[in-house]
């Protein structure tokens, strides 16, 4: 009777676990919108629509190129690039983790978040970092082995007043 019951108190529980699964899943699709985010891999389709049965629109070569998310449609997220093109990309195909984009001709990555300090590298349009932090007016991010600070004017992938620690 003792096993019985034991193999009716695992049930129970396995059960219970699965009942609260939805309310999780539910609860990670209640992320604000619009939000930023970057794409998980080297190669990732835009669709017109949310589905594999919508054709692709373009391709993304650029992993961890920063995205918008602007839209949700079940496993399927509708984003915005730093050029305003928008598309829709399974959340399979993006990551939490925080990115820019180059979107000046050239920028100066500095040692220090100063106009006037010592120039680290200088940066193409175009070129993808990965974001440490960010405060009101400068971003610390790396990429390509460089680390030091860009100005914000001269990047696309965070919100004007978002700081980011």
């Amino acid at each position: 009777m003792l096993t019985s019951l034991k193999k009716f108190s695992v049930f129970g529980l396995f059960v219970a676990i699965l009942s609260f699964l939805p309310l999780l899943a539910q609860a990670q699709q209640q992320l604000p919108l619009p939000r930023m985010v970057s794409l998980r891999a080297e190669e990732v389709n835009v669709r017109t629509g949310p589905g594999v049965q919508y054709p692709v629109k373009w391709i993304f070569k650029a992993k961890a190129m920063p995205v918008e998310i602007i839209a949700e449609y079940d496993t399927w997220r509708k984003i915005r690039d730093s050029e305003g093109e928008e598309g829709w990309i399974h959340r399979a195909m993006l990551t939490g983790k925080r990115a820019l984009v180059v979107i000046d001709a050239e920028t100066k990555m500095m040692e220090d978040p100063i106009e006037n300090s010592a120039i680290v590298a200088r940066l193409a349009m175009g070129i993808v970092a990965e974001i440490d932090e960010c405060n009101s007016s400068w971003c610390h991010v790396n990429t390509r082995g460089y680390d030091g600070w860009v100005a914000r004017t001269a990047v696309w992938g965070v919100y004007p007043h978002e700081v980011i620690q």
